[in-house]
């Protein structure tokens, strides 16, 4: 392929296409798509699958340089009036889609429903949308932004039915779109299929930008730039993806027109039942384990996209994402509702997370239901937090470092840097957190399970054959189940210097566990040697706190520890410091915490001693039902015989790590 092509050829290197998509409609298995730099202004829809041993790869020949966008240049822009300018769009280049028609909106979107799904970008930069002409005209800060100074640059559009015609307004602040590059969304996705299962494709070193994605909730079409669309076998690696409306890449659902938006669209039945549905009603669409999903997303940069970097419900199961950046999801703050994160994923079975940095994003990482044989490990996470100066905007949703939410586990947490405001958020049961460095607090224990608004509705949630999609049943959440090994939690901020979007504890620590059972009480409920005891009279035991286990964990500058904890150490008279800078080579990171650990080492920690999630009976163990033992750490450094508490296995004589 090749942009600069003075004309279509045969798809040979001699006679290069000009689109990328010409050569999607005919690559077979184990043929090589290899692409010239250039800008490809296309929507890429490959037509047939690959093969396991044959995979049909698309490949940049200079990485990032070959960029497919969703974007079209606009130029004859006539000044209106101030720093306005006024242009003019003849809606035949949209198709069937034009994303200026339509708004952003769907089940769990709580947001304004004015915003569209296209956009307008200046110098590749989008520009905030206005609900009005007068509000564009004004080019006024927008206080939930977390980029206030780029807030002022605005765009408005409404339609000329007679002409039809797209109209679009622009406050530039002073530049003329004539004179710089100013482009505006046209096409829906970037590299994504129409029809499902086209499985085993590989996407390799792209820049992947600016595309009129929709909202993606877990009961629709998930939409994204690039994605499998309910495929099996993607590898999507050293590719850079920026600016989407909403979401960077879709590892989600098909469409299923029974229960697409139904809550939005029909009402009758409450969005939790639709989830239900949604799964049971993937199994008969497909959702096994020898269909769909195994996916490898590695070493890409994923940045400024509205809802998520990455988004997916059911369809990214038995997937690997690795060695990834995800950064700056949702800073405009002009989308709210409960689908946004870095990486916002429902039913993340045996899905691994690993060695990646997300940072600037309102939330890090969110598994919701389904987090079964999930595993989060080697992350660094920071800055996932509203900054200091802006507004929390209504609806908006909570900031932390990693959430999980109704999900039945096991769920796996360990060698984590954690260092935003709030680390977890665990409205779930059946999570095991392991050597963790924790600077932030962990909230909505006991809480947030039932469904939103409605204390006296359960929220049950299916949990499945281990290592399957099978549902195996359905289940409410009775909390605890979790497990805290060889953690270090630090205060590192003071209530005063918070900003806290809701009512809840800031306090860092296991002590929000109070009153929750150990292990040995729990179970001397159910002892069967006691006098007989009605089932009903049973009953308050089956619907009681499941057990929590602390062990080998430190409290450092305050933090708090639950009041079984066991072997750990807590230090109240030692002032700890920890600080995260960017120098020439990279993120350091500075502690003198070593200092006041002093000789305090814990135990080796496997998934025998973890043992099993309660309601699916699983143990917490690699997706091929193999033992972990925590004998590396954030580095993938050995650790010895007297391990560490957090997640370096050596300390640095200068208290100095470079974590990226």
């Amino acid at each position: 392929m090749n942009a600069a092509a003075e004309r279509d050829g045969n798809g040979s290197k001699e006679s290069p296409f000009r689109k990328i998509n010409d050569a999607a409609r005919i690559a077979q298995p184990g043929d090589e798509v290899r692409v010239a730099p250039g800008i490809y202004r296309e929507y890429v829809d490959p037509v047939y699958a690959g093969e396991e041993q044959a995979p049909i790869a698309y490949i940049s020949e200079v990485p990032l340089g070959a960029t497919i966008t969703g974007s079209e240049k606009l130029t004859g822009w006539e000044l209106y009036e101030g720093n306005v300018w006024k242009a003019h769009v003849d809606n035949g280049v949209f198709g069937d889609f034009n994303p200026y028609r339509i708004h952003i909106e769907g089940d769990w979107y709580n947001g304004p429903f004015v915003y569209h799904p296209g956009a307008v970008y200046l110098n590749g930069e989008m520009l905030y949308e206005a609900v009005t002409l007068e509000e564009c005209l004004k080019g006024e800060v927008y206080l939930p932004s977390w980029n206030q100074e780029k807030s002022i640059y605005k765009w408005y559009t409404e339609q000329d039915e007679e002409k039809n015609e797209t109209i679009l307004y622009a406050n530039f602040q002073g530049a003329d779109p004539n004179q710089e590059d100013v482009e505006i969304n046209v096409r829906r996705n970037c590299f994504m299929p129409s029809k499902t299962g086209v499985d085993y494709i590989i996407l390799r070193g792209f820049n992947v930008c600016r595309a009129a994605t929709t909202w993606a909730p877990p009961a629709a079409y998930q939409d994204g730039m690039i994605g499998p669309h309910w495929s099996k076998g993607w590898i999507i690696e050293d590719c850079e993806i920026s600016w989407s409306r909403t979401n960077g890449i879709s590892l989600g659902k098909y469409m299923d027109v029974e229960n697409d938006h139904y809550f939005t669209y029909r009402h009758v039945k409450n969005p939790t039942q639709m989830e239900r549905d949604a799964v049971c009603r993937g199994q008969y669409h497909g959702w096994l384990k020898e269909k769909i999903g195994h996916h490898i997303v590695r070493r890409c940069n994923i940045h400024h996209c509205e809802q998520t970097g990455i988004v997916g419900r059911m369809g990214c199961v038995f997937s690997v994402i690795e060695d990834y950046h995800i950064h700056h999801i949702n800073n405009m703050m002009q989308l709210a509702g409960a689908e946004i994160s870095g990486i916002k994923l429902h039913a993340a079975i045996d899905v691994i997370f690993r060695r990646n940095h997300i940072h600037h994003c309102t939330m890090g990482i969110w598994c919701d239901w389904e987090a079964q044989g999930t595993r989060i490990t080697q992350k660094l996470l920071h800055d996932n937090y509203i900054p200091q100066g802006s507004v929390i905007q209504p609806y908006s949703m909570m900031c932390q470092d990693i959430f999980i939410e109704v999900s039945h586990g096991p769920t796996l947490i360990d060698n984590n840097l954690l260092l935003s405001q709030a680390s977890l958020r665990l409205a779930t049961q059946g999570v095991a957190v392991v050597h963790n460095l924790i600077l932030g607090s962990v909230t909505s224990i006991g809480q947030n399970t039932d469904h939103p608004g409605m204390d006296t509705e359960p929220r049950y949630t299916p949990y499945h054959i281990p290592h399957r999609t099978e549902v195996m049943g359905f289940m409410t959440f009775l909390h605890g189940d979790d497990r805290f090994y060889n953690n270090i939690f630090i205060q590192a901020r003071e209530e005063k210097d918070m900003i806290s979007p809701e009512e809840e504890n800031r306090e860092v620590g296991t002590h929000v566990f109070e009153g929750y059972p150990t292990f040995d009480e729990w179970i001397g409920w159910f002892e069967m040697d006691k006098p007989f005891v009605s089932m009903r009279e049973k009953a308050k035991y089956h619907f009681s706190h499941l057990p929590v286990w602390c062990c080998g964990n430190v409290y450092l500058n305050g933090a708090k520890a639950w009041s079984h904890e066991q072997k750990g150490m807590v230090d109240t008279e030692h002032p700890v410091h920890v600080s995260l800078s960017q120098e020439e080579d990279g993120l350091v990171l500075e502690t003198d915490l070593y200092d006041v650990l002093g000789d305090f080492t814990t135990g080796i920690i496997n998934s025998d001693i973890l043992g099993y999630a309660f309601e699916p009976d699983q143990r917490f163990e690699n997706p091929d039902g193999t033992t972990i033992v925590f004998d590396s750490d954030f580095f993938g450094t050995h650790r010895g015989l007297k391990p560490l508490p957090g997640p370096f296995a050596e300390k640095d004589g200068r208290g100095r790590f470079s974590v990226i």
